[in-house]
């Protein structure tokens, strides 16, 4: 075997595997597009009181056994974002995003979008300025604030 030999079976190699991934990701995306139409169809707005939130892998002592059997493999050995919440006079447990978990507060009354047992989004809570800001956000915040107050005063001499 000769070098051009090797490059041919590493081309005809690499086609395949592109291939398959091209596949596999339109497989995901159709599931993904079904799953978005039943969280619109399916969508309510619910009060709740949160009482825990965690971070953790499913199992069936934090969630309901029937629930808990139906989940794929693949969502079982993920960690999920899980909240434990009442709705009503039931306590349930419920799943959602990483954005609407990071602003979720506890021991608290919030207003939720629910599709099943999914929190789609909090309403009447803005996510963007409940979100816990990292320390480089922070910084920057104040820049933009300096700078907006220092363009303002330049403007403000320009108009005298």
């Amino acid at each position: 075997m000769n070098a051009s030999d090797i490059m041919i079976i590493i081309i005809v190699v690499l086609a395949i595997a592109i291939f398959f991934a091209y596949r596999m990701n339109r497989k995901a995306m159709g599931q993904m597009i079904q799953a978005q139409d039943f969280i619109d169809a399916n969508r309510q707005t619910v009060q709740i009181f949160v009482i825990d939130k965690k971070n953790e892998k499913p199992s069936a002592t934090n969630m309901p056994k029937a629930v808990f059997d139906q989940l794929p493999k693949k969502a079982k050995a993920r960690k999920a974002f899980l909240v434990r919440a009442k709705v009503g006079p039931q306590i349930v447990t419920l799943m959602c995003d990483k954005p609407v978990f990071n602003v979720m507060p506890v021991k608290k009354n919030v207003k939720v979008e629910l599709a099943g047992m999914y929190i789609v989004g909090i309403t009447g809570m803005n996510l963007e300025d409940k979100k816990k800001k990292t320390f480089g956000e922070k910084i920057a915040a104040s820049a933009n604030r300096t700078m907006q107050k220092e363009s303002q005063k330049a403007k403000d001499k320009a108009k005298k």
